[in-house]
């Protein structure tokens, strides 16, 4: 019996049938087909039930299925540890990112950067990288689908997920120089209030400072009318210089002097901030690449924050 055999015989029952199965192995379906009987032959039993449209495993092959994943996994949990022992990372990182976080820096860090660094010093390790809502990359950390994410915290973040916050700047809002908002404000400040039924633009939903302006604007007692939405801040920016109504954004996304007929004016009454956050899960589950990777980009986002901020 080899593990070949084993790897073969759980890859049809979980793909239903020989040739999805060797398109996930690589391995042509007669060969797939051939390693399977040899190991129903090696064990005097039928394994699979190849009589409907999706092979299933009979009995017999039901009562082998436990143990041949629990030797798959034995063998597989061997040479994690003779890795981690060499200091040879393998496996996968599936890492999640708030749009525009991979071509920008972020706490003081290059989040690309990182990457990179860390792939020239751990090649074996492959890499992916989604660009997704806050909302929807925290509920794949808690499934299990993302290993590390960059997201947008609009509270505080959901039982299980652990954070580090890498960036912390207020909402502003930013309008063309004349609009009457401008004349109302003082000492470069309006109340929330003053957004209740204007024309805003915003972040879609899901995002972690959409989630902020929305629950501020309940407790003050409206809804906040968004009329516009784009995934970078750099896109509300341009539509507001448009006139096209009032771009609710980081203090850091209008870059002062970068459009002269725009105006950013701080949001008071009360104060809205936006915080960026570096998200794992919190039960320590991560395999020893992505525990490697949180390290570096915990180190790096420390570094470029620098104390207090």
């Amino acid at each position: 019996m080899e593990l070949a055999q084993l790897r073969y015989f759980v890859t049809v029952v979980e793909e239903g049938g020989f040739t999805r199965a060797g398109a996930r192995l690589h391995v042509s379906q007669p060969g797939v087909s051939a390693q399977v009987r040899q190991l129903e032959r090696e064990l005097g039993l039928r394994l699979l039930d190849r009589s409907g449209r999706r092979v299933t495993p009979t009995e017999a092959g039901e009562a082998v299925l436990s143990y041949a994943w629990a030797a798959l996994a034995a063998v597989e949990g061997i040479r994690r540890t003779a890795d981690e022992v060499c200091g040879l990372l393998r496996g996968r990182v599936a890492i999640g990112l708030i749009p525009g976080a991979a071509g920008a820096v972020v706490g003081g860090s290059d989040v690309v950067g990182v990457l990179g660094d860390f792939h020239d010093a751990h090649p074996q390790v492959e890499i992916s990288l989604a660009e997704d809502t806050s909302e929807r990359m925290l509920a794949a950390l808690r499934q299990g689908e993302l290993d590390l994410a960059v997201v947008g915290l609009g509270g505080e973040p959901p039982a299980g997920i652990s954070v580090q916050v890498v960036v912390d700047e207020p909402l502003v809002a930013v309008v063309r120089t004349d609009d009457p908002l401008v004349q109302d404000s003082v000492d470069g400040g309006i109340p929330l209030a003053a957004l209740r039924g204007r024309a805003l633009i915003g972040l879609p939903r899901g995002t972690g400072l959409r989630g902020v302006l929305e629950r501020a604007c309940a407790e003050a007692g409206f809804a906040p009318r968004v009329d516009f939405e784009a995934a970078a801040p750099g896109v509300l920016v341009r539509l507001a210089a448009r006139g096209l109504g009032v771009a609710v954004v980081p203090a850091g996304a209008q870059e002062p002097g970068a459009v002269r007929e725009l105006v950013a004016l701080r949001i008071t009454g009360p104060a809205l901030n936006g915080r960026v956050a570096l998200a794992w899960p919190a039960d320590g589950s991560a395999g020893p690449a992505a525990r490697t990777l949180l390290d570096l980009l915990r180190t790096r986002f420390a570094a470029g924050t620098g104390p207090g901020d």
